[in-house]
């Protein structure tokens, strides 16, 4: 079902433009997508030749997991020199010029680089966070299946809670309603984010004045959470009437996830916050009409720019005012958080199977955020809209 060879193949692809003769896979989700299991260990790919997943445990699980050869882990002392002898191609006494090795600097912690710089002497390291990024960034055909079966089910969760929604229900019990029904079918009760310091639980849930906080999350949307501990998302604040509601809600089935938002509200939303909610939804068609193979991801983002101006809005347009958040959307698969950016700076031309999440949103403070946010499969000839939830302002 999942042919991880080809996953490989295209990332020693990578490794031969850049020079590089192997690649220590350090973080989890990498090393999930590249065999199979997200044992403890490191995954070790030439540039030439196959991988072996080197586990600290259990070892026993991935052996039964991984679709490459499976080592102990043994002495990390020792582990060096086993690594030497396995990959002489890499690591060969015979080279002029140091071996090239990458890992992902983006999330490898600095004490176990470290560790790794002292376990290999004599090893010039680089960084390959791109280059497992961007083989990452193209899914293949049974990625989509289950971000399609994560759209279907995060449907269907957002209409039971529309049918639970009333005044006076805290934004938490939402949440756990909506958690509770997508948790026994199927949803793993993950969302991962890559970004330092950033986490997720389901999505945000959040109304009026509450949804407008702004807080670290690096999204338009913040909520006010439960505790500085954790201060995003749905809190004990209670849901009134004629105030917007956000249903910035996500599922994750078999590792991958989709990411929508829906606005409702209970009653008729206030005249310029219907007003604003219509250019959010002005914007996602405008960006779909550019949503084909070889449109610069950047240009996604400028052109959401110059529709928020043009509407009186750019004050308010993805957060308010210094704390706007500079993007337009992303993409998503293992993680919320993937290539491309539709943001300034990311230059990616569109190619099919990536998948990105379009969210448009505008942020008025204590009063609420209003928006929409639509997961998008590129194909061949123009997209397909992954989410099939029904838009429009949802009046309760």
């Amino acid at each position: 079902m999942i042919d991880y060879s080809e996953r490989i193949a295209r990332l020693q692809q990578k490794m031969r433009e850049k020079q590089t003769g192997g690649f220590l896979v350090a973080q989890n989700v990498d090393i999930y997508y590249l065999c199979g299991s997200m044992q403890t260990g490191y995954l070790f790919v030439p540039v030439e030749g196959d991988p072996v997943f080197y586990v600290r445990r259990s070892v026993v699980r991935a052996e039964e997991e991984a679709q490459v050869e499976v080592e102990p882990i043994g002495s990390f002392r020792s582990w060096g020199e086993r690594l030497k002898a396995r990959f002489p191609q890499v690591f060969g006494g015979g080279q002029q010029k140091q071996p090239v090795v990458a890992t992902e600097y983006d999330v490898l912690p600095v004490q176990q680089f470290q560790r790794l710089q002292t376990m290999l002497p004599g090893v010039q390291w680089a960084d390959g966070s791109a280059m497992i990024r961007e083989t990452r960034m193209i899914k293949s055909a049974y990625e989509l299946d289950r971000i399609r079966a994560a759209a279907r089910l995060i449907d269907e969760a957002l209409e039971h809670a529309l049918g639970l929604l009333r005044p006076g229900m805290a934004e938490f019990e939402l949440m756990s309603e909506i958690e509770y029904y997508i948790r026994r079918r199927g949803h793993l009760g993950l969302m991962r984010m890559r970004g330092y310091n950033q986490e997720t639980i389901t999505g945000m849930v959040g109304g009026g004045a509450a949804a407008a906080m702004p807080t670290y999350f690096d999204g338009p949307a913040g909520g006010q959470g439960l505790s500085p501990a954790s201060p995003q998302s749905a809190g004990r604040r209670k849901f009134e009437r004629d105030e917007p509601i956000l249903l910035d809600i996500g599922c994750c089935i078999d590792g991958y996830v989709i990411d929508q938002t829906r606005t409702a509200v209970i009653g008729e939303l206030p005249g310029d916050l219907a007003e604003a909610y219509a250019v959010s939804e002005q914007i996602i068609r405008s960006t779909e009409q550019l949503l084909k193979p070889g449109t610069i991801s950047e240009h996604l983002y400028f052109n959401s720019l110059d529709l928020a101006e043009k509407a009186g809005l750019a004050l308010h347009f993805m957060g308010y005012a210094n704390d706007q958040v500079k993007f337009l959307g992303h993409g998503i698969g293992l993680e919320i958080d993937e290539l491309p950016v539709l943001a300034k700076g990311f230059t990616y031309p569109l190619q099919p199977g990536m998948v990105i999440a379009v969210e448009p949103k505008f942020t008025f403070p204590q009063r609420g955020v209003v928006g929409i946010e639509n997961s998008y499969a590129i194909t061949p000839d123009g997209f397909e809209k992954l989410s099939v939830s029904r838009e429009g302002v949802l009046r309760v």
